[in-house]
């Protein structure tokens, strides 16, 4: 049996792909394995967002090629973001690749393994349109018990610092049924948690005919049996209704978690990024969750040193995280991205500049993370059991409701005993920056 090696980089909504991918290549007989070197075909799943993603796509499928010359692999095919982001001037500078294929050609990979001739690459690109449902092939590469929902593809919006349109297409919605189906499937294969993925979650079904709403398709899915946790991530601040939160509100399925990137507060720097104001203002926005009954966590991204900011517009940005007290935030440093309007700005902020304020914005962010936390300290919550932890055999570690996989911190747990996947109360003892400490409580 041939063997194959696939690598993904990049966000989550990549890892999605990549294991659509994976389950094309099973089906064509194909042996998974985790080294290259005992790889017959190598798979980049690429990233090309921003400039170090570019580069470790770059540093990533030359090291591949590199084996393919020792003659540890017979064929290189490179997927994803950063083909569709410089298309066929690929050929010429990296040979060595036996495939290229663009975001909304995924579906074709199969197409290059049954390719026997080497001698002139495959190349697979068009204006992204593909769009996968629930019948395509899958192999999860998450933890059995949890797995992420790609609702919707490519995105409509305009920011003046992105190029996601131009690498993943206009936004592009699932049907409910397709979702609906996919997910009772991945249920009753043991998922107790789905994370909801998209560019922007909350735009979700406004394209369809008849159009839905994001409301809709949580309404739907929380009728699926077994299913114990349902999370929304990458939800544009200014498309959350009032219907989604009386749903977080009102079903103990939907974690009291919401994943909202707002960039910027200042008025003038959200108008250059493309963002348009919305009657309601990000403070306003900010409020109305904290007003509902029930407690919900807010993670959110900020951009700094975008052109023009200034030392005012910054300390303002401040100012507004230091009174909403984020539960999780993500910091990124403004990246001039060619092919983007806010990449021909002028006023550019030195990069000294833009480390200081980012290095200012995460020593207040731990402040407020380590006070949040230590509320939590004598209080019993659901954790769900992901395993030993990577430091210790001693402990195992988990998480609450209110962290997302890969991005938000752990519970360690240093007392009590429970399976891998299985969903137990904690009682909280102890609490750092990002991590939070506490025992298993079990019922006499």
């Amino acid at each position: 049996m041939s063997k194959a090696f696939v690598i993904n980089l990049g966000c989550v909504k990549n890892l999605v792909d990549s294991e659509y991918i994976l389950g094309r290549i099973k089906e064509h007989g194909y042996d998974i394995v985790n080294d290259p070197l005992d790889a017959d075909i190598a798979i980049v799943n690429t990233c090309a967002f921003i400039r170090p993603a570019v580069e470790e796509s770059i540093d990533t499928i030359l090291e591949l090629a590199r084996l393919k010359d020792k003659g540890h692999l017979t064929s290189l095919v490179v997927v994803g973001c950063f083909v569709q982001r410089y298309g066929r001037k690929l050929l010429k500078e990296i040979p060595e690749v036996n495939g290229w294929v663009g975001t909304g050609q995924i579906h074709r990979i199969g197409e290059i393994l049954s390719t026997k001739s080497a001698n002139t690459p495959i190349f697979f690109i068009d204006k992204p349109r593909f769009l996968v449902d629930h019948k395509a092939p899958r192999a999860q590469t998450t933890p059995f018990y949890s797995a992420y929902l790609k609702i919707a593809e490519g995105c409509s919006h305009h920011c003046s610092y992105c190029i996601i349109p131009s690498l993943r297409g206009s936004f592009r919605s699932r049907t409910i049924d397709s979702l609906f189906i996919e997910t009772k499937n991945m249920v009753e294969k043991g998922v107790k948690e789905i994370n909801l993925v998209a560019q922007d979650t909350s735009s979700y079904g406004h394209d369809l005919d008849p159009p839905w709403r994001l409301e809709d398709l949580l309404v739907k899915l929380l009728t699926v049996s077994g299913l114990h946790w349902l999370r929304i991530l990458y939800a544009h601040p200014y498309h959350l209704t009032e219907g989604i939160l009386e749903l977080i509100d009102s079903e103990e399925i939907l974690c009291p978690y919401l994943d909202v990137p707002i960039q910027h507060v200042n008025p003038d720097i959200l108008r250059a990024m493309g963002r348009p104001l919305q009657a309601e203002s990000i403070p306003q926005f900010v409020e109305k969750i904290r007003k509902r009954s029930r407690k919900i966590t807010l993670r959110t991204t900020v951009m700094i040193g975008f052109p023009g900011e200034s030392e005012k517009q910054f300390k303002e940005l401040c100012t507004f995280l230091q009174e909403a007290k984020f539960e999780r935030l993500g910091v990124f440093a403004f990246s001039p991205e060619k092919g983007t309007h806010a990449a021909k700005l002028k006023n550019s902020i030195p990069q000294s500049v833009v480390e200081k304020r980012v290095q200012e914005l995460m020593e207040i962010q731990a402040e407020i993370s380590r006070n949040i936390n230590k509320e939590l300290v004598g209080k019993t919550v659901p954790v769900i059991v992901e395993g030993l932890s990577p430091e210790t055999d001693l402990l195992l570690t988990g998480r609450t409701a209110t962290m997302a996989p890969d991005v938000d911190g752990q519970v360690l747990i240093n007392e009590g005993t429970a399976m891998i996947g299985e969903i137990v109360p904690v009682h909280i003892t102890e609490a750092h920056i990002y991590d939070l400490v506490g025992s298993i409580e079990r019922e006499e």
